[in-house]
């Protein structure tokens, strides 16, 4: 009972143990809050991960694609049926994106996707990720008149959310406005006169009157849809507000090679009728999506005999809980490794995933390293204790303490060290990451620089996901390293001989 009144003595009157109990405290909560953050960051990514590669993904190692899908899907219900939530048949091309914004050529780097509108979305959530209601809908790759979102519907505080404006124009409306445009600058260009070839009248061979060949009509018709990754031809400013240049209702063009031997290169126009937006740059920066039929016949990826149809990929989403890995090895078995990939979403973003970790385990070895600090100070004030009180240790000893009775005080006062820093640690952990988006906000006020800034994470709040495995080890080990700490003083301590001790008193 002496050891918890005398642990219990110091605890209060120490101003020295207040210094301990705050290291400790301090690097508890960063590393819940380090913790939180990174969790949070990393679910949001995978889940989005998930939602554009969906489980399963069977790739043919050619170029060519593999042909005839529908016999592939039904391999794969033959194999993992019961597994099986839904399939679909992609094809995707290496390609250069081209547009014309105020009198200049922009060229991007693309990767063009050709989906299944009936069932991309059962494997997705692709849908999702739309700015028209009918597209989240129905997908159909059809320019809308109007109602195109003006307002973020992912953002879940539509406070925090700065309005999209020149959406408001974007469609039909948008299209027409721009052919009419078009139609008068043609009209107010110079026409050159053309030179009519002279009639031999003595030729056997007459020249044909020339054909009228239909001509298309900007203000009502559009090219082959596509859905362009937002972040294609947008920019987000520091304030949060995205500026476009292209908006639903633009023609682009895009430059691939055919699947032909040897391949040719090729271009094609295609109409704007959507914006993607996964919020994951790597993906809003080069996925363009168009119509499988059409990206096959654009590509030549159709036999001309046969008539069979050709695809790169076939995406799987599985039942909730179940095993990838599992399913994956069984296709593996069944399916020709020389010819096919089957990997799941984590396999083929492996390196990504496998970056995130590293730096998590890093930032928590680094920021141990603050409560490693702290024990190196408890190990230093502990020794200082013994010292400043030997006689007390001495008269202890003398009225029949026991050496492991000695000892035990020291290594009880750790652990009240340890357990009350670590306790104050996670509630002040916790707290801050409640409210880290108001701390957050503040801050930015007070300096004048955004802390999180949406130009950069293209997320309008700070994700955080308190696991209770992390915050449980993170205390223990807070307590471990102080109790720890005080060990070598209390054994100096326990072999402290009471003679020795009141010799000079």
């Amino acid at each position: 009972m002496y050891k918890l009144l005398l642990c219990w003595r110091y605890l209060r009157t120490r101003y020295i143990a207040l210094a301990s109990i705050v290291s400790v405290t301090l690097g508890v909560a960063t590393m819940i809050v380090v913790n939180s953050v990174m969790d949070g960051f990393a679910h949001e990514m995978q889940g989005r991960m998930n939602d554009v590669l969906s489980d399963i993904i069977i790739t043919s190692r050619s170029m060519e694609g593999m042909g005839n899908p529908e016999w592939h899907m039904k391999e794969i219900r033959k194999v993992v049926g019961d597994q099986v939530v839904g399939m679909t048949p992609t094809a995707q091309m290496p390609a250069a994106l081209g547009y014309h914004f105020r009198g200049q050529y922009f060229t991007r780097q693309v990767t063009v996707i050709g989906i299944d509108p009936e069932s991309y979305s059962s494997v997705s959530k692709f849908g999702y990720y739309l700015q028209h209601p009918e597209h989240r809908e129905k997908l159909d790759f059809q320019l809308k008149e109007k109602g195109y979102d003006v307002m973020d519907h992912q953002a879940e505080d539509m406070r925090k959310v700065q309005p999209r404006e020149q959406m408001a124009n974007a469609g039909w409306g948008h299209r027409r406005a721009n052919a009419e445009f078009e139609k008068r600058i043609a009209l107010q260009a110079p026409i050159e006169p053309q030179e009519e070839p002279e009639a031999d009248n003595n030729s056997p061979f007459q020249t044909a009157s020339p054909v009228q060949e239909e001509t298309f009509d900007p203000a009502t018709e559009q090219f082959t849809g596509t859905i362009l990754g937002i972040s294609l031809c947008s920019h987000r400013t520091v304030d949060g507000s995205d500026v476009f240049q292209l908006l639903p209702g633009d023609d682009v063009e895009i430059h691939f090679p055919t699947s032909g031997r040897p391949p040719e290169f090729r271009s094609s126009k295609l109409t704007i009728t959507d914006f993607y937006e996964s919020k994951m740059a790597q993906y809003d920066m080069q996925y363009v999506f168009i119509p499988l039929h059409e990206f096959q016949q654009m590509r030549g990826m159709v036999d001309p005999q046969s008539g069979i149809r050709y695809v790169n990929a076939i995406q799987i989403k599985l039942v909730e809980g179940a095993d990838l890995n599992a399913v994956r090895d069984k296709l593996r078995e069944h399916f020709q490794l020389h010819l096919y990939d089957v990997s799941t979403w984590r396999d083929m973003e492996g390196p990504l995933l496998a970056a995130v970790q590293t730096e998590t385990l890093v930032l928590n070895v680094l920021l141990f390293l603050i409560i490693a600090v702290a024990g190196f100070g408890i190990l230093a004030i502990f020794f200082m204790i013994v010292v400043e009180k030997t006689r007390d240790i001495g008269i202890l000893k003398s009225l029949g303490a026991s050496s492991e009775g000695v000892m035990g005080i020291f290594l009880t006062y750790g652990f009240s060290l340890g357990i009350v820093g670590a306790g104050l640690g996670i509630i002040g952990g916790l707290l801050f990451v409640k409210y880290i988006n108001e701390i957050a906000d503040l801050l930015g006020r007070v300096t004048g620089t955004p802390v999180f800034d949406p130009a950069v994470y293209y997320l309008y709040k700070i994700p955080t996901i308190v696991e209770p495995f992390t915050v449980g080890w993170i205390a223990l080990g807070a307590m471990l390293i102080a109790v720890l700490a005080s060990v070598m003083p209390a054994i100096r301590a326990a072999r402290m001989h009471p003679v020795q001790a009141l010799r000079f008193e």
